[in-house]
């Protein structure tokens, strides 16, 4: 068993949806491939746990959690314990059955040991098989014990002493971690050397807990050697868990505290200290001949990333990189490469050579990193509230600052090519189409004057370098944490965007716009205007609805339309169409958040483009209110609909989701980009008022306003689909740390859903799902729509999950609330099929493996 080389120890430790490898079995992931949340095996270490780590990837103080506050809601406190306990009792009976099974060949083999046709020998067997039997003892004694606790539940009951008892016979585990690495040596000799051993080892028989339909599994003796390892990691997750839901005067209450203390020392004991933070990209600032324009790109070199500061100056383009400096000198740069703007020229796509492959992340794992730095910005804003809060706030920064940077790395797609006519090729990766024409232009207009090749000497070359520190206009790569607390944070809510109309064009063409905001340091595309066909004056009057995170500006870009199907190559994510002109304004709050429609033109290459805009903040974007006419459909509550539809899932949820299904699955960004607001209100009225001819409206209408019909319905529900009277609940649900105790309390609340809320949410989910299979031709992974439809899906009528909170800022809203929003609908998009019968056949003890 190995890491991939790319992971550390922490890319293990569970996040705000348990550690990795949730739900799996065996040891193994979905994919069959190996998951270890709290183990590094590589060759020079022995195997080592991990304490464990919150939310932030900041380890878990060993002062426990605080818990209910005497005379809190101890009847809502206990139901969750209780659940926390179901869970972990299920896995407890799991993990019994797989040391059964571990023990089960090791008494014939040891049998075999003495007889004239022994398979292993005595010590063999004693070192692969080294205390299962004393581990397999003391977690039968404590299930055993505590079952009864759960089947007899009241408010008096206690368990604390169990887990007390557990936790000082951890001492067996430490002898078994000490020997893990051997066992799994010996196993694997023993398997080369022995056939009917390697057979046993290969299918060992697994019973499947006193509920499930199968009555065994097959796993190997590797997976189960490891579940030890795992286990005594999971107890301080559990107890983590059980803590907060016990309240401070229960009985239980210093058991539980005590026994997280011994777990929280043992695993500090067998720890050496595990450091895996990827040193930051930090690029400090900088200024030179004349300079005309310098900034941060991504350059592939030998087919790794790189952030480097790009200089161009008015007769040549300096590609450099921060000098690492001995402390208290001042930083430097160290030139990478020159051109001579008289030698450069852009290169096309099939010009340039094979060595330049682009390596794309998956989608998702750039969306994770969104949401590990939306954590990591609302726990920044608890801790400085917090009295002497600022230690952690800095540790805080510097994480952010590592994750922010990484971002920045990995996100940018769009190629950007260069060529010395004299020498190499250089490219680039950027974030946007704007910027990309923003450099091609800025070089453009320099090499139109009379330019001489130049060659600088070593010294010369030097002396430039030296000079760009000074003369930089960039100082800092933009990310969040190296900005002044006091700059403004940007807007969160949803932006409404007219593009009105555009002049200046000195011949008929085929035009439209695109619109991008920044998010996250780099600008995203959000919307995308109809093709405007042979005209000189296109009139697009069209209305979209972007939602911003944090953003600053709103960017507009004109394009001429290619149709010739000869130049179009779509590889690379090169966009052939032509840019015809682009601009950018400022999104500034006084200007943007009045109620009234703010107009505005940007001037681009001497074209003008009309718009309006008008901001609505999150929470009033998100309110919802009841319709007063109960006839329609949007705006009234979803059993009422159901009822009069005498249907189980409304027919609007199925007819877009249908139509989405049929020529929408493939488009790019479906349910993300923003579909034109007058026909989504055209589709809404038609649903209102059951027209006749709606399916013929669905097959005309463009699919990303059938999409963002879809959108609008749920955000218009009176109650949000997983209803008011949960959101407390799954919010609880979803920051359990413990897998099992999630598992059964999520399963749970599903099943407290009304039946029409819970069909529409199954056939939603699954629809969803089928979206994200096509994530290669869509980009929509399951991550990017359980942030379309997280917030829309849960967020309270009253702003019930701010209650109680000091909540001083629109960013802190999204960081606390959304952020847990978006997770609650990943975990169900990331769970195997949930089928509505088998949901509602189950009890509450609900057993699922780990």
């Amino acid at each position: 068993m190995h890491w991939s080389n790319n992971q550390t120890v922490s890319d293990f430790n569970y996040n705000t949806d348990g550690y990795e490898g949730d739900g799996t079995e065996d040891g193994k992931s979905q994919d069959g491939s190996e998951t270890l949340p709290y183990i590094d095996e590589s060759p020079t270490m022995s195997p080592q746990l991990c304490t464990p780590q919150g939310p932030d990837g900041v380890m878990i103080s060993p002062t426990p959690p605080e818990g209910l506050p005497p005379g809190g809601d101890i009847e809502k406190g206990l139901e969750m314990k209780k659940l926390v306990l179901s869970g972990f009792l299920a896995s407890e009976e799991i993990y019994i059955n797989q040391l059964e099974a571990l023990l089960l060949p090791m008494r014939p083999l040891k049998a075999t040991a003495t007889t004239s046709q022994p398979v292993l020998t005595i010590q063999q067997v004693e070192t692969i098989f080294y205390k299962i039997q004393d581990i397999f003892e003391i977690h039968k004694e404590f299930y055993d014990a505590l079952l009864p606790n759960i089947r007899q539940w009241d408010e008096k009951v206690t368990v604390g002493h169990l887990f007390q008892k557990l936790a000082s016979q951890l001492g067996v585990y430490k002898a078994f971690v000490d020997n893990y690495k051997v066992a799994l040596e010996t196993a694997e000799k023993c398997s080369q050397a022995n056939s009917q051993f390697q057979k046993i080892s290969e299918n060992l028989k697994v019973k499947s807990p006193k509920d499930s339909k199968d009555c065994t599994s097959t796993v190997t003796m590797e997976a189960l050697l490891y579940k030890p390892i795992d286990r005594v990691t999971r107890s301080t997750l559990v107890l983590h868990d059980l803590l907060k839901h016990t309240p401070k005067d229960h009985p239980d209450f210093p058991l539980l505290q005590d026994a997280l203390r011994i777990s929280q020392n043992f695993l500090s004991s067998i720890n050496e200290e595990i450091d895996p933070r990827r040193t930051a990209v930090t690029t400090p600032k900088g200024e030179a001949r004349q300079l005309v324009k310098d900034g941060f790109l991504v350059e592939v070199s030998e087919s790794s990333r790189k952030l480097r500061h790009v200089f161009l100056f008015t007769d040549l383009l300096l590609c450099a990189k921060m000098k690492k400096t001995s402390a208290g000198r001042h930083q430097q740069y160290e030139c990478k490469w020159y051109i001579p703007l008289a030698d450069l020229t852009f290169q096309t796509l099939d010009e340039s050579d094979s060595c330049h492959s682009i390596q794309v992340l998956p989608e998702h794992e750039i969306e994770e990193m969104k949401i590990k730095i939306s954590l990591l910005k609302s726990e920044i804003q608890k801790e400085k509230k917090a009295p002497k809060g600022q230690n952690r706030v800095e540790r805080l920064r510097k994480k952010m600052n590592e994750q922010e940077s990484w971002l920045l790395l990995h996100s940018p797609t769009i190629p950007f090519r260069l060529h010395n006519k004299h020498g190499k090729s250089y490219l680039f990766l950027l974030s946007s189409d704007y910027e990309r024409s923003e450099w091609r232009e800025s070089i453009q207009k320099l090499q139109k004057k009379d330019l001489q090749a130049c060659v600088l000497s070593s010294v010369e070359l030097q002396v430039l370098t030296s000079s760009c520190f000074k003369l930089r206009t960039v100082h800092s790569i933009p990310v969040t944490s190296n900005k002044d607390d006091e700059e403004t944070p940007g807007l969160y809510g949803f932006l409404h965007v007219i593009v009105h109309s555009a002049k200046g064009f000195k011949q008929s063409a085929n035009l439209y716009c695109t619109l991008e905001v920044d998010s996250f340091g780099y600008f995203v595309s959000k919307a995308k205007t109809r093709v405007f066909r042979d005209t000189a004056e296109p009139q697009w009057n069209e209305e979209f609805e972007i939602e911003l995170e944090g953003s600053q500006f709103l960017r507009i870009l004109c394009y001429e339309k290619c149709y010739d199907k000869s130049m179009l190559n779509k590889e690379d994510n090169e966009i052939v169409d032509k840019i015809m002109g682009k601009g950018q304004v400022q999104l500034d709050p006084q200007t943007v958040q009045s109620k009234n429609w703010h107009m505005d033109v940007i001037e681009m290459n001497g074209i003008k483009v009309e718009f309006s805009m008008k901001f609505t903040s999150r929470d009033l974007s998100l309110k919802r209110t009841p319709s007063k006419k109960q006839s329609g459909v949007f705006g009234v509550k979803i059993n009422v609909v159901t009822k009069r539809e005498r249907s189980k899932v409304p027919y609007i949820v199925r007819q877009c989701i249908e139509e989405v299904e049929k020529r929408g699955i493939d488009e790019v960004g479906i349910y993300r980009i923003s579909g034109v607001a007058t026909d989504i209100q055209a589709l809404k009225t038609a649903f209102d008022t059951n027209t006749k001819d709606i399916l013929v409206m669905l097959s005309d209408m463009d699919i990303n306003a059938i999409a963002g019909t879809l959108k609008l319905y749920f955000r218009e529900l009176p109650e949000p689909l997983l209803t008011d009277r949960l959101y407390p609940a799954f919010m609880e649900g979803i920051s359990l740390s413990d897998p099992a105790a999630k598992e059964n309390c999520m399963m749970h609340l599903l099943r407290s859903l009304p039946d029409p809320n819970l069909m529409t949410f199954l056939t939603l989910l699954e629809h969803l799902k089928r979206v994200a299979e096509k994530e290669p031709l869509n980009k929509m992974s399951l991550h990017n729509l359980a942030t379309v439809f997280g917030p829309t899906l849960l967020r309270p009528s009253e702003s019930e999950s701010t209650k109680g909170q000091n909540i001083t800022s629109a960013s802190d809203i999204w960081s606390h609330d959304v952020m847990a929003q978006v997770q609650v609908l990943l975990y169900y998009l990331q769970h195997t099929p949930i089928s509505f019968a088998e949901l509602k056949r189950n009890t509450l003890y609900f057993s699922t493996d780990v």
